[in-house]
């Protein structure tokens, strides 16, 4: 029997970008990792061919170390029926009912567990990271969108069809602003990082608002009270983001650096970002009225604002909960190796059933 220093597991988590993927300990240790571009232009059969590709790479990497691969665990955005091992739609990679399963089963010879990114990071940091000390968590992934997990006891629920967690498409606002999914007001339309850009930069280029970026937030909100530490996660826009002329395209920033912009007083800056953690509140309280958890881990770019994320936030949560406990606010403890030690996780507890 191979001893569990010497087995190995080879974990890919695939985004719509690139590809992180490592060997893993069944310890949580990542003994190797490295990156590939996904390159989803080219159409999922590509797309598969170089999961499989890297995959094998991984494993050959691995035997060449003295290593044992055991397993195989890869997970996707999108839909994912996990017991069948079936990507069943992810608009990102263009994969629509991909077995993908039975296809690294066959290529690599090891057992492969198939499974969602989202879930995946959730449960990674309730075993291994910030949710480790709690028996119910609601991982909240906040970048692009807004995605979520339920785990209990180390297990993270799929639903009847692949599709639990989508705590994005909350309806908040109704009449809000139109959602990627087809309707208007879902919770990712306004509180995502993605959001958060696109409508400061929509008010930005609105006429009347040059000068508002001078303005000092008086209200003493969200906008008051946003964390200087959002400035360090990346900023976008040469020009800083100031109103534009009429006629001009709208000038992108990130989220983080409204969040920054909010901090150091800038009146538009902190209406948009007052306005995502309301809607966030709105979302959590939904989550915690369904699932009663102990933590709600934070993890994404928007969880990388800090004090200014988490303080108003909690205030606001608080506020709207009656009767059911005040979870515990988090952010994630993992960063961007939760969806490879989740896909690890996965593959060895297939390998325990």
């Amino acid at each position: 029997m191979t001893a569990d220093h010497e087995r190995v597991v080879v974990a890919l988590d695939v985004g719509g970008t690139g590809m992180k993927c490592a060997l893993i300990r069944p310890d949580g240790a990542v003994v190797h990792a490295e990156r590939h571009p996904t390159e989803a232009d080219r159409g999922a059969e590509a797309v598969v061919d170089t999961i499989l590709a890297v995959a094998e790479g991984l494993a050959d990497k691995a035997r060449a170390d003295g290593l044992a691969p055991a397993a195989l665990g890869i997970v996707v955005p999108g839909v994912v029926d996990e017991a069948r091992g079936v990507a069943v739609w992810s608009a990102n990679v263009g994969f629509r009912d991909v077995p993908l399963r039975e296809l690294a089963t066959a290529r690599l010879g090891l057992p492969t567990a198939l499974g969602h990114d989202v879930r995946a990071g959730g449960l990674a940091e309730a075993r291994l990271g910030a949710g480790r000390d709690a028996g119910h968590v609601l991982f909240v992934a906040i970048g692009t969108g807004i995605a979520a997990a339920h785990v209990v006891a180390g297990s993270a629920a799929t639903g009847a069809h692949g599709a639990a967690g989508e705590l994005g498409h909350i309806l908040v606002r109704p009449d809000g602003p139109p959602c990627g999914c087809g309707r208007a007001g879902c919770l990712e339309s306004i509180a995502s990082a993605s959001a958060v850009a696109r409508r400061y930069a929509a008010l930005t280029a609105a006429p009347g608002t040059a000068g508002s970026a001078a303005t000092p937030a008086t209200d003493g909100s969200a906008a008051g009270h946003a964390g200087s530490s959002a400035a360090t996660t990346g900023r976008a826009g040469s020009d800083g983001g100031s109103a534009t002329g009429p006629g001009t395209p709208p000038t992108m920033v990130s989220a983080a650096e409204v969040a920054a912009r909010a901090a150091a007083g800038e009146k538009l800056a902190g209406r948009v970002w007052r306005d995502a953690v309301v809607a966030l509140a709105d979302g959590l309280a939904t989550g915690q009225a369904l699932f009663d958890v102990e933590t709600i881990v934070l993890g994404g770019g928007l969880a990388q604002a800090g004090a200014g994320l988490f303080d108003p936030l909690r205030t606001a949560l608080r506020d709207r909960l009656t009767f059911h406990r005040e979870p515990r606010l988090v952010p994630a403890a993992l960063g961007d190796e939760a969806g490879c030690l989740g896909a690890a996780l996965l593959a060895l507890d297939q390998l325990e059933t």
